[in-house]
Parts: structure tokens; C-alpha cells; sequence
């Protein structure tokens, strides 16, 4: 059996397991094609750690700072295949990518800095500047324009603290150029901002542009850059909650774990969720590489579907499995759109609001392409029955 074919999938589990608006949350009948989580299970090297590591019967207390294993694989993994210069006794497991984001905004934010936040962009930036204190600051992207920063400083005040950088781009799915980051960098030493660079999605790499990470510009550059990294995208690890955040400085460092609560034992991450992004790393790269094929070809197919219905506008992504669909054309908003494709035609999108991904995300809809490719023409074919049945007034 293939890894990655519809006949892989357990749907029976899906609608046990599968929440945050997937197969658990909708109704019967629902193609959920919304939250970015893979509908594969996991590699079965991943399992297999979990239950060795079951075999003696204990679950004690892990390291403070994680298990100096997993510490070691995540920084030898990070230089070997992104060329970041990470050191292990400067990356921090934490429970998610997401509570890495949180840690951050915390450890340097201020209530009252702002911080510039990409429009659209995930939620999870704004929600963490705004539980820091912080105010988010909008920054205009858009999916048929480069994002090259070239009038970034109009946006920097005397408050300003910090610039949120999400490479690859969730929701529009772009990777930015060596030249681009340089000129990000160049701007933040000018201006002594902190920058937050969340590269969850950097394995999934769709297209033909490679993906750069900030951190391989050289550590002098990169002194107040705080990155974030995570298993639940490429692994399918979202449920174990487990990622890290690292840096280029031991000051810094301190910092992000007197944040983080882990010397209390408030914060820090499972046992079981250590071992399990430990195989990930060490024994299920090949699950992943895999796994991206698939979703490149789901991608392209997707464009193709795509691009012959009147009403949408579809970009291929440079990466991430996940595709922004303009529906301004059809004439409804975001909710309109989405609550019309999941009542009519049953099929469940992720809709661009302002408090999903920012006031600029208005007109448009995401949606997820880590299922089946039985699944996603069946969810294509539904989508294209609704804009047929939009253009009859029905």
C-alpha cells in the first residue's frame, strides 16, 4: 500500500481524533479540507519509539531544558539540511511551534511596543505580540507580488521592537529570496528590531525555488533573530505538541527560558513528545521527503483544477500544503463563501477572516492539500458544484 493514497487513510479514526475544524468537528458527509494537519498516519518509526520507550512502565520527569538527545538532532538536522549554525546547548524544546511563538513575544516585548505583524499571515502572530503587551503593526502582502520588504521602513516607528517573519509564508505559501532576507536584516540591525522567524513549514517545498532560511546569512546578522521550528507539519506530530525555538546567543538564550517556565517545571514538553520528534528527526526523514512529493503533485493539480473555474483565482505555492484562493469575484465575503460551500455542497474551507489571518485576508479562503488525491478531487469537484450553483443563483 502507498503512504500517501486515499486507501491509507482511517477515516474512522479521522472523525474520532481529527478536530480543530477537520473530520471530528464537521458533520457527516463533510469534506473537511481546512486546519493544516496531514490525513496520513504517522511514520511507524514514530510509533515504534513511543512504544519502546513505554516498555520499562515509566514516565518521569524529562531534563529542564529537554532531553540533550533531542536537543543534538534538532541542531545537527538544522545545519546539515538548512545551514543555520545552531549549537544544541542553544536550542529549546517547547510544547509547539505555536508556544515557541508565544515565549518569544513574551521574553522581548514590552505591553505597548509593536511589533509588525504580515497581512494576512497566521493568527498566532497577533494573538502572541497581543498577549505580550504588544500591539501588532500590519504589514501588506499579497500572492501575486513578490514580498521584498523594499518599504518596510515606512512602517517602523519609535515603538517598534520586533518584525514577525513567516518562511515559508502561511497562508500564501512563498519562500523569499537570499536577497530578500538580507534586506530584512539590514533593516532590523538598522533599527535594533528583534525578528520572530517561524519556519514550520520549511521541509514542505513545493516548487522550484529553494528554501533560504534567515539563520544561514551568518550569526552576526542573526543576533536578535529567534526562530521557531516544529513536527506537526512535516511529521504529522500536531496532537504531541512538540517544536523548539533556538538562537545565535547564550544572553538571548536565558531569556527565552526564564519565558518559557520550563525551569519551574510550568512549561517544557512530554517525554513522549520528545521521543516521538527524536524518530522523526533520526528515522522518518524519508516519510516526510515522501510526503512532500505527494503534496507537490497535489499542488499542481490543484492549479490545474483551479485555474479552469470561473470566480477563483489560485496560486501555486512556492510551499506549505496549503493553497490561498481568491473569491472576490463571486461577490461574497470570506464567511459567506465558506458557510455557502459547507451547506451546499459539504465541503468545509478555512475562511480569510481578519481574526484568522488579518483584516487583509478578506476575500479569500484557505485550503489544505495533506489528504488523498481521491479526496481532494471529490472536495475540487464539490467546490467547482458550488460556483456552478453561485453563478445559477441557487
Amino acid at each position: 500500500m502507498e503512504l500517501f493514497s486515499s486507501s491509507n487513510i482511517n477515516f474512522d479514526a479521522l472523525r474520532r481524533k481529527a478536530f480543530n475544524f477537520r473530520w471530528a468537528e464537521v458533520e457527516d458527509g463533510v469534506i473537511p479540507l481546512t486546519a493544516a494537519d496531514p490525513d496520513f498516519p504517522v511514520a511507524p518509526e514514530i510509533i515504534g519509539a513511543i512504544t519502546d520507550y513505554l516498555s520499562d512502565g515509566y514516565l518521569s520527569y524529562t531534563p529542564k531544558l529537554g532531553m540533550p538527545q533531542l536537543r543534538k538532532a534538532i541542531a545537527e538536522d538544522l545545519c546539515s539540511r538548512k545551514n543555520e549554525g545552531v549549537t544544541e546547548d542553544l536550542v529549546l524544546p517547547v510544547d509547539s511551534a505555536a508556544r515557541g511563538m508565544y515565549i518569544i513575544a513574551g521574553a522581548v516585548l514590552e505591553p505597548g511596543d509593536e511589533a509588525i505583524v504580515m497581512d494576512p499571515v497566521d493568527y498566532l502572530f497577533k494573538n502572541s505580540v497581543m498577549t505580550a503587551g504588544g500591539v501588532p503593526v500590519y504589514y501588506p502582502v499579497s500572492p501575486d507580488k513578490e514580498i521584498d520588504f523594499e518599504d518596510l521602513e515606512d512602517y517602523i516607528t519609535p515603538k517598534t521592537r520586533m518584525f514577525c517573519l513567516c518562511n515559508p509564508h502561511n497562508p500564501l505559501g512563498k519562500v523569499y529570496s537570499e536577497k530578500t532576507l538580507e534586506k530584512l536584516l539590514d533593516v532590523c540591525e538598522k533599527h535594533g528590531l528583534w525578528i520572530m522567524n517561524d519556519e514550520i513549514w520549511s521541509d514542505m517545498i513545493l516548487g522550484e525555488k529553494p528554501f533560504v532560511s534567515i539563520n544561514s546569512l551568518g550569526g552576526e546578522k542573526n543576533k536578535k533573530t529567534l526562530s521557531v521550528y516544529g513536527f506537526s507539519k512535516a511529521y504529522g506530530l500536531a496532537g504531541l505538541r512538540v517544536g523548539c525555538i533556538y538562537c545565535r546567543d547564550r544572553e538571548v538564550f536565558d531569556r527565552l527560558v526564564d519565558a518559557s517556565g520550563v525551569l519551574t517545571t510550568a512549561g517544557g514538553v512530554s517525554s513522549l513528545s520528545q521521543v516521538a520528534a527524536l524518530a522523526a528527526i533520526t528515522k522518518a526523514r524519508y516519510w516526510s521527503e515522501a510526503f512532500t512529493d505527494h503534496l507537490r503533485g497535489n499542488a499542481r493539480y490543484a492549479v490545474k483544477r483551479l485555474s479552469a473555474m470561473p470566480g477563483i483565482k489560485a496560486y501555486m505555492p512556492d510551499a506549505t500544503y496549503i493553497m490561498w484562493l481568491d473569491v472576490r469575484d463571486t461577490g461574497l465575503s470570506s464567511q459567506q463563501f465558506t458557510d455557502f460551500m459547507q451547506e451546499k455542497v459539504k465541503l468545509a474551507l478555512v475562511p480569510g477572516s481578519e481574526k484568522m489571518f488579518g483584516p487583509g485576508a478578506e476575500g479569500c479562503v484557505r485550503m489544505c492539500l495533506a489528504t488523498g488525491r481521491e479526496v481532494l478531487t471529490e472536495g475540487l469537484d464539490r467546490l467547482e458544484k458550488g460556483l456552478e450553483m453561485l453563478r445559477r443563483g441557487e
